[in-house]
């Protein structure tokens, strides 16, 4: 097993550079609803990327699939999703829902057109998840550390990693049988919490899904279509790498990993703590 990378880009040209360097899923990020109250703060990511972005993006692609995310269900949900389909996506994203009756609607709305992922990102989701995973139709689901730290008042993502939280919703997940994944990583040997190390806690659990990060490759720092090349390649040649050594890992080194993600993770909020 590896695990399912994924990049988030309206660019054809870097879309191409991800999906030659091994990137499973090319992301296009139609969410804007409420996500500038939510996140406006932070240093995050809100994409702007528009529905012809998708149509742009599936003519340049030939083995990566299309993933897009579009906005939380609203009046004109059907209209948006019927387009995006339209455009050529081979996976939709339901984010931030908090009732299983949004995602059942969101399922129904798809209508096995295409495949389904339901992002794992608010408390009220989580309440519900058993009668979430009751559902039928939800082909991936992944969970979205960034507004379920937010939404659990956290002062760093990956301390739901740390606490036990993911832990506890992957297991209830991987009963069902649904692949699932968390969060996103940097390069190997970068991350304010080091990418390997949530490689491997992304083992342990059974994840089989990732998100490329910004500090993967924020391509509007780099010079050059070529940097962006190297920087893939590279990139993703180390993390394939580093995922053949997981596999020779007994359980001894994942649960040393375990308590120094746990370390780590303090020591980052202690940081933060102090800065605010």
């Amino acid at each position: 097993m590896t695990l399912k990378l994924m990049f988030i880009t309206n660019d054809e040209k870097i879309a191409k550079i991800a999906e030659q360097s091994g990137v499973d899923w090319i992301f296009i990020d139609l969410e804007i609803m409420g996500k500038d109250k939510r996140q406006g703060h932070l240093d995050t990511v809100i994409s702007r990327h528009t529905i012809a972005d998708v149509k742009k993006i599936r003519n340049v692609l030939s083995t990566s699939e299309l993933l897009v995310r579009v906005n939380p269900l609203y009046e004109k949900s059907k209209q948006e999703i019927d387009e995006v389909i339209e455009n050529g996506a081979d996976i939709i994203m339901l984010p931030y829902f908090k009732t299983s009756e949004e995602v059942r609607k969101f399922i129904d709305i798809v209508d096995k057109r295409v495949k389904t992922c339901i992002l794992l990102e608010t408390p009220e989701a989580v309440d519900v998840l058993k009668s979430i995973l009751s559902i039928r139709g939800i082909d991936y689901i992944h969970i979205g550390l960034n507004d379920l730290h937010l939404g659990y008042k956290m002062k760093f993502m990956f301390e739901l990693l740390a606490d036990g939280t993911v832990e506890k919703l992957c297991k209830r997940i991987k009963e069902t049988g649904i692949p699932y994944g968390f969060g996103g990583i940097a390069r190997v040997g970068q991350g304010t919490l080091p990418a390997e190390r949530i490689i491997a806690e992304h083992y342990r659990l059974g994840s089989t899904m990732v998100i490329l990060s910004r500090t993967f490759c924020n391509a509007k720092n780099v010079g050059d279509y070529n940097e962006v090349l190297e920087t893939f390649n590279n990139g993703v040649k180390d993390i394939r790498v580093f995922e053949k050594e997981l596999l020779n890992k007994g359980k001894e080194y994942f649960d040393n990993n375990t308590i120094q993600v746990k370390l780590n993770v303090g020591q980052i909020v202690n940081q933060i703590k102090k800065k605010t």
